[in-house]
């Protein structure tokens, strides 16, 4: 049976964490590489690797970095070395407990969320932080995300497309955006959904409605940015984007019944959270047009709000 693990290994005598990082991936993946973010650092205890006692540690400390998003240029450099490793795989987050070790599989969610969080380096005790985030609560990346790896296009959707979907971009003053995790799987969505006969064909309506049945949640004038289209190409999705006025008291979707967690990320933030594929560069390139078209800050990359209770901008 093969064995799966992530680049890295051990440290050795006179190393850093860091420079055993980087040495590793030029031995397993032939690649040159900063290694300078971490992400997390875990304690693994004694009992848990299940290693016969001699070879125990009486604790061992784990660091977890940052390698970067790669692109076609930088995994077309991968060089795999003729022993050791036999080949390697791109996976959803999800399938991480599948192919890993359960603490290694842990640890390496926890890491992913820190990054997205991006709050600093994550402290872990046997790949669980100890200071958990809404993200490590309601184990976002853990269930697939949804994949909608559909292609873009700017303005109205065309008279014969069928509009199933209408999705805002909510803007919080600050230039952050408003997404919503589902509380039992923590996928994120933007707020919207599908259009209903009393919206009497008019996305905007439809939009107005979710926004306050999912997340209580009101808006301005709305800017129409364009529209993805599904495979068949018969169907379209819009996307607006609009400045939040106030988020109210969190209740229950009468839709599904859940109560979504609202939390408040940058755009680039958001999009870590969905899969929608090389696509979505061009969708937000069209965020920050309208953001800066609502007047408001581009928003740096933080440390995740999540918003509890009435909120008045």
């Amino acid at each position: 049976m093969p064995l799966n693990w992530s680049t890295g290994g051990a440290v050795d005598k006179g190393e850093s964490p860091a420079y055993a990082a980087a040495r590793e991936l030029v031995e397993e993946l032939g690649v040159t590489a900063a290694v300078d973010r971490c992400l997390a650092v875990d304690w693994v205890s004694a009992g848990s690797v299940g290693a016969p006692a001699a070879m125990r540690f009486p604790g061992e400390i784990l660091h977890v970095f940052d390698g970067g998003t790669w692109d076609d240029d930088r995994i077309g450099e991968i060089r795999l070395p003729p022993r050791e490793i036999t080949g390697i795989e791109f996976v959803e987050p999800a399938r991480l407990p599948d192919l890993l070790s359960p603490t290694d599989a842990r640890r390496a969610l926890s890491a992913l969320r820190a990054r997205i969080n991006a709050a600093g380096t994550a402290l872990l005790e046997n790949g669980l932080p100890i200071a958990p985030t809404v993200f490590d609560r309601l184990g976002v990346l853990q269930t697939a995300r949804p994949t909608y790896r559909y292609p873009w296009h700017h303005g109205p959707a065309p008279q014969e497309l069928t509009v199933t979907q209408a999705w805002a971009w909510l803007f919080a003053p600050d230039g952050r955006v408003l997404v919503l995790l589902e509380p039992h799987t923590g996928v994120a969505i933007l707020p919207g959904g599908t259009p209903e006969k009393h919206d009497q064909g008019d996305p905007v309506s439809t939009l107005r409605r979710e926004a306050d049945e999912e997340a209580a949640a009101r808006f301005g004038s709305p800017l129409l940015l364009g529209h993805v289209t599904d495979p068949t190409g018969r169907f379209g999705y819009l996307r607006y984007a609009a400045a939040l006025t106030d988020v109210g008291p969190a209740r229950p979707d009468p839709a599904t019944g859940h109560t979504y967690t609202r939390v408040l990320v940058s755009p680039e933030q958001s999009t870590e959270l969905f899969d929608w594929g090389p696509a979505a560069a061009d969708q937000l390139a069209a965020v920050h047009q309208a953001r800066q078209k609502l007047g408001l800050p581009r928003a740096a990359r933080q440390s995740v709000t999540e918003l509890t209770g009435p909120t008045t901008w």
